[in-house]
């Protein structure tokens, strides 16, 4: 099976994708790397040419910052699918590109308005829209979802008092004050700081202040902290608001950073733009490391049919990793697999429109060659 495939973003995560994509024999794959600056190209298909065990189809676009152009338009033409690794606010503008060259499209965003107007473009298109299918949101929804249908099938019941989802992008070591590094982008942390959040209490859904549900947590043994933010939950809130009693994400960090957070806001309560305030404070006081660690927790959690209370639960540390030649981050590996698997299901099913995460098959994305790559079988 052959594909072509246009990579939006060629960061971090979209050459990581682009290296997975390269190196796997699920299909042959010809990838045209999307960037709005040359050098960001150019690295992005070094890194994959120097990671890459063999020979393998590169190709770079350099897109303008706003809509497109015809060189763009000639290359959607030939592709079956773009994979938007760009920041959030771009997703509309690369779902209408796709619509318009009939590609297949899927998303990583956690951005909740960017995701309706994506839903909105994509309802009547003749290709599908796979939407927030990185790692959070995206992987730890699928895995509750299987909870869940575990729950159903083992206990007897189709209603349950909570689903819980934590992921944690954070560093092997976080000293004092903030008690964090950024492993992924600066920006997006600032933003699902400051958002607000969508849950479920008394089975409706209800949106609460991000950062406003600090607990602490022990997972395989370790102590963290974990606290709501924004977009982790996909489209959950809506899927499961008459089955599940209580249900939210949150973001796990090491105890002791939210508190940091907390006494930075304060000071920039009157900012004209909090989130951008946000991002250069932590950028002035927090490194970033290359050393780092993914933890994913979910657990549903309820009353079996004879009224006794069970939960269900998996938990997961993925750890840097070597991919073809390249040694990947965590960071990288766990929300480039998700994205990697949707797309080859993406070739493999005859899908058109929308499509969310609590409609995904959690049996086939969970135990497809990609995401069981990094995460192993479930």
């Amino acid at each position: 099976m052959n594909a072509h495939i246009f990579i939006a973003g060629s960061g971090g995560i979209g050459q990581a994708v682009g290296l997975i994509l390269s190196e796997s024999t699920a299909f042959k794959a010809t990838i045209y790397f999307g960037d709005v600056y040359q050098q960001a190209i150019d690295t992005a298909i070094q890194f994959v040419t120097e990671g890459c065990s063999h020979s393998t189809q590169l190709h770079g676009v350099l897109m303008p910052k706003e809509g497109s152009n015809e060189y763009i338009d000639e290359v959607l033409k030939k592709c079956d699918i773009i994979l938007d690794c760009l920041p959030g606010n771009q997703a509309p503008r690369m779902a209408s590109l796709a619509k318009q060259h009939h590609c297949h499209y899927a998303n990583l965003t956690e951005y909740v308005q960017e995701t309706k107007d994506v839903i909105e473009i994509s309802k009547d298109a003749d290709t599908a829209f796979v939407l927030q299918t990185g790692l959070a949101p995206g992987f730890i929804n699928v895995l509750a979802h299987k909870l869940y249908e575990e729950f159903r099938e083992d206990f007897g019941v189709d209603i349950v008092n909570s689903m819980h989802m934590k992921v944690g992008a954070i560093s092997k070591n976080a000293p004092s004050p903030h008690y964090y590094a950024f492993t992924w982008s600066p920006i997006g942390v600032a933003t699902e700081y400051l958002k607000d959040a969508e849950i479920v209490r008394n089975f409706k859904k209800i949106k609460v202040p991000a950062l406003s549900g600090l607990e602490r947590l022990i997972i395989d043994g370790d102590e963290y902290e974990d606290n709501f933010t924004s977009g982790g939950a996909a489209d959950f809130p809506d899927a499961f608001a008459g089955k599940v009693k209580d249900l939210d994400y949150k973001t796990i960090r090491y105890p002791g950073h939210y508190q940091w957070v907390k006494n930075t806001m304060s000071t920039i309560a009157n900012s004209d733009d909090r989130i951008k305030a946000l991002e250069n404070i932590m950028l002035e006081n927090i490194p970033s490391v290359e050393d780092d660690v993914v933890v994913v927790y979910a657990s549903v959690e309820g009353k079996d049919i004879n009224g006794r209370l069970r939960r269900k639960e998996k938990s997961y540390k993925i750890f840097p990793s070597m991919v073809g030649k390249k040694r990947l981050r965590a960071i990288q590996t766990s929300t480039a697999a998700p994205l990697c698997e949707v797309a080859y299901m993406l070739l493999t099913h005859p899908w058109k429109g929308t499509i969310l995460q609590s409609q995904l098959s959690t049996r086939d994305f969970l135990n497809g060659p990609f995401v069981t790559a990094i995460y192993g079988k479930y």
